[in-house]
């Protein structure tokens, strides 16, 4: 039976996330996450989790195990230090995307030393978003994955960052989902992208203010929820970077 969607644009303000906050970390999370469960906020379209982070120097999330999940990771500010059991490591900055997938089991660790690896010690924090996709399928071949953009995202406009959509090709990450897009802009004040059309959209502002064509102002942490639309102009009214999910399927009931 097929499920007709009715249009629709919900506006998430960021005062209105969830929270974690202990000394090392300050944590947003934009759905459903740990101790914060609602079983009316879980995900939309494909989009599990989008935890917008900081992490304090010398610190991170110790080597912990993740299974059957589609991961990016975007730097916003800092640099954050990834390794795990397949063997990569290195130093994830702003402009370098990352994508982990899980598949039958990794573990991994996100760091904010990069000095243990390279240069003098710093005090500054870490600030990334992370995003969950689910795949397509249970089971596939854990992997990792990374590609510099930041050159890419010089002109202002909407970039694919990861993508299992054939008509990425080899333009963006690869991620095990073939109905699932996120793209990024990083944009100067007046700048203005048109958003994709799909069943499902998610519109992140990561840094900046921007000002929605039909719903206003959003500011840094702020989020859209798009059902059964798209196409609308988001215009930056200060220096702004924008994450954009663009999905073609939901998450099975």
């Amino acid at each position: 039976m097929t499920t007709t969607l009715e249009p629709a644009v919900d506006v998430r303000r960021a005062a209105d996330r969830y929270r974690t906050r202990i000394p090392w970390l300050d944590s947003h999370h934009s759905f459903s996450f740990g101790q914060h469960y609602d079983p009316a906020n879980t995900h939309h379209g494909l989009l599990l989790v989008n935890n917008d982070d900081v992490v304090a120097p010398g610190t991170g999330f110790d080597t912990h195990p993740h299974r059957d999940m589609e991961i990016v990771t975007w730097v916003l500010r800092g640099s954050l230090v990834h390794q795990d059991s397949t063997g990569h490591a290195g130093v994830i900055y702003p402009g370098l995307a990352q994508r982990m997938s899980a598949g039958t089991g990794i573990l991994h660790s996100e760091k904010n030393d990069s000095w243990r690896l390279q240069g003098d010690r710093h005090v500054d924090p870490v600030h990334f978003v992370q995003m969950w996709v689910v795949p397509d399928e249970a089971g596939v071949v854990p992997g990792y994955a990374q590609r510099e953009i930041d050159a890419d995202l010089l002109p202002g406009a909407l970039v694919p960052v990861a993508s299992g959509r054939p008509e990425h090709g080899d333009s963006a990450i690869r991620i095990a989902n073939r109905h699932a897009t996120l793209h990024a802009a990083r944009m100067e004040p007046g700048g203005s992208v048109a958003l994709p059309e799909a069943p499902y959209l998610h519109l992140f502002v990561a840094r900046g203010t921007v000002a929605l064509e039909g719903a206003g102002e959003l500011t840094a942490g702020d989020a859209v929820r798009f059902t059964a639309t798209g196409g609308q102009r988001v215009t930056a009214t200060d220096p702004a970077e924008i994450l954009v999910w663009e999905m073609h399927a939901t998450v099975a009931a």
